[in-house]
C-alpha cells in the first residue's frame, strides 16, 4: 500500500487575514470538537446543523466566536474549506442538498468513517470547479488529537490545496497519513471490522445470558477484564459509527460475514471434539497472520520482532471489574472470540498489524492487542484449544457468543440500519450503568500499557 505519514511542526499556525474560512456542516460530537479546536487556533469557523437545531446551537456557541448559520447552503457559500461531519448513512442526502451551493474554488472534505459513499456523493453532486481533499481523524471526540492519525485524501485539485488542509489542522498536532479513498476503507476495515464484530458479539452474548460478566470470578482479571472493558467501551459509543463501517464499507461486510463463519466452524469443531482439525486450523491461522510457525515462540523485540501491545498478567491484573483472588487458579477458556478473529484474518489474507503504523491509535491497538496476547504464547494458545475441546464451564458462553456472532453477520448482510440500532441499543441499555467506570478504567489501562512499553 502506497502511503506516507508525517507529523506536522508543533508550533500552531499563525493565522492571517488571508487564512481560509472553515465551514462545518453537521455539529455532532466530532463536528463540535473540530469547530472548537479550530476556533481556538485562530481559524474563522462557520457551522450549521439540522435546521430545527439552529436556535439551540446559536445559544450554545454564543460566546465562542464560532458563527452559526442557518443551513448548509449558507455555510457552503462562504467557506473556503467545507467539512461534512455527518453520519456515513446520511452523507449522500446531505451533499445532494448542499453540495451545489459550494462556492467556486472552495475545497470540500468529509469527516466520515466510511469513504465509499462520501466519494460517490462528492463526485456526483459537487460542482466541477470545487476541489476535494478529504480527511478522517481516527479517534473519538474525547481523545486528544495530539499524535493521533489524521487521514488526508487528495482526490481532486492542485497540491496546494493539500498544503492548505495541512495548515488548517496544524494546531491539532495530529500525525498526517496520506491515503486514497480506497486505501482508507481497506485500512479501517482491516483494523476495525472484525474486532467490532467480536466485541459486539461478546456484549450481546452476556446480555442474552442475563448476567454481567464481572459478577462471575472468571471474567474479572487479566485478559478477561480487557475483553469486558473493550466491549463496554464500544457499547458506550454511538451505534451509527459502527453501523456505517459494517454496512457501507464493502471490505468490512466481507470480513464480518467471514468472522461469523469462523466462529460457527470453530465452535462446531470444539463441540464435535475434532482435536486434530481444530489444532491444525488454529496453528495455521497463527502462522498466516503473525508469521510464527507452530514450533516457534513469538520473535522477541530485540531480535527484530514487534514489541507486544499488551504486556504481562501482572500489569493487566491492576485492573478489575469485580472481586479477584490473585491466589485463585485461572479457569480454562476457549477464547473462541479471539480464535475466530485470527482465523478470519487468515482466511481473508489480512494482516491488520501491518496497518498499525497508519491506524495505530491506542484504542485500536488495545482492540487488536487482545488477539496478539493470546497468540504470542504457545502455552496460552494450546490451553485455549484444549479448553474448547473439553471444558464445559464456558460452553454455554460460547454457544451464546456463536448465536450473537451469527446474528450480527445476518444484520450486516441485510444492510438494515434500524435492525442494527435495535440490537446495539438493547445491549447498550443493559450495560449502561457501568459505562462511566469502563471508560475511566480503559483510559487507565491504555496509559499503564503505554508507560510500561
Amino acid at each position: 500500500m502506497a502511503s506516507t505519514s508525517s507529523t506536522p511542526a508543533a508550533a500552531p499556525l499563525a493565522m492571517t487575514s488571508a487564512s481560509p474560512v472553515v465551514g462545518i456542516i453537521g455539529m455532532g460530537d466530532m463536528g463540535r470538537m473540530y469547530a472548537r479546536r479550530l476556533q481556538s487556533s485562530g481559524t474563522k469557523v462557520v457551522v450549521c446543523d439540522k435546521p430545527d437545531a439552529f436556535a439551540t446551537l446559536q445559544t450554545e456557541l454564543a460566546d465562542t466566536g464560532i458563527q452559526v448559520l442557518r443551513d448548509g447552503h449558507a455555510v457552503s457559500r462562504v467557506a473556503d474549506l467545507v467539512i461534512y461531519s455527518v453520519e456515513a448513512a446520511a452523507i449522500t442526502a446531505v451533499v445532494r442538498e448542499y453540495g451545489p451551493s459550494t462556492k467556486i474554488g472552495a475545497t470540500v472534505a468529509g469527516q466520515t468513517s466510511v469513504k465509499a459513499p462520501e466519494k460517490a456523493a462528492f463526485e456526483k453532486y459537487l460542482p466541477d470547479d470545487v476541489d476535494i481533499v478529504s480527511i478522517h481523524s481516527l479517534h473519538g471526540p474525547s481523545v486528544t488529537t495530539e499524535g493521533q492519525p489524521l487521514i488526508i485524501i487528495h482526490h481532486r485539485g492542485p497540491e496546494e490545496k493539500v498544503k492548505m488542509v495541512e495548515d488548517v489542522f496544524r494546531s491539532f498536532k495530529s500525525r498526517y497519513v496520506y491515503l486514497s479513498y480506497e486505501e482508507h476503507d481497506e485500512v479501517t476495515a482491516n483494523t476495525q471490522a472484525v474486532t467490532h464484530a467480536a466485541f459486539l458479539s461478546m456484549g450481546m452474548a452476556w446480555k442474552c445470558s442475563g448476567k454481567y460478566p464481572w459478577e462471575n470470578a472468571r471474567w474479572v482479571s487479566g485478559i478477561e477484564v480487557v475483553k469486558v472493558n473493550i466491549a463496554l467501551r464500544i457499547y458506550a459509543a454511538k451505534w451509527h459509527v459502527y453501523a456505517g463501517l459494517a454496512i457501507l464499507n464493502p471490505a468490512a461486510q466481507r470480513q464480518i460475514q467471514q468472522y461469523s463463519r469462523s466462529v460457527t466452524e470453530l465452535f462446531k469443531l470444539m463441540v464435535g471434539r475434532h482435536e486434530e482439525e481444530l489444532s491444525k486450523r488454529v496453528w495455521a491461522a497463527r502462522e498466516a497472520v503473525f508469521g510464527w510457525a507452530p514450533s516457534e515462540d513469538a520473535v522477541a523485540d530485540e531480535d527484530g520482532g514487534r514489541h507486544p501491545i499488551l504486556l504481562s498478567e501482572e500489569i493487566l491484573n491492576q485492573f478489575t471489574l469485580g472481586t479477584h483472588d490473585p491466589k485463585s487458579q485461572e479457569e480454562p477458556n476457549s477464547h473462541l472470540s479471539l480464535l475466530a478473529m485470527v482465523d478470519c484474518w487468515a482466511a481473508l489474507g489480512i494482516k491488520p498489524f501491518d496497518h498499525l503504523d497508519v491506524a495505530g491509535t491506542p484504542v485500536f491497538m488495545l482492540w487488536i492487542g487482545v488477539a496478539e496476547y493470546l497468540f504470542r504464547s504457545r502455552e496460552r494458545l494450546q490451553s485455549a484449544i484444549e479448553a474448547g475441546l473439553s471444558d464445559r464451564v464456558f460452553r454455554s458462553d460460547d454457544l451464546e457468543f456463536t448465536v450473537a456472532a451469527r446474528g450480527w453477520g445476518e444484520c450486516v448482510s441485510f444492510g438494515n440500519f434500524d435492525l442494527y440500532e435495535r440490537r446495539f441499543m438493547e445491549t447498550a441499555d443493559f450495560f449502561a450503568p457501568r459505562f462511566d467506570e469502563a471508560t475511566k478504567m480503559g483510559g487507565k489501562m491504555i496509559k499503564a500499557i503505554q508507560d510500561a512499553r
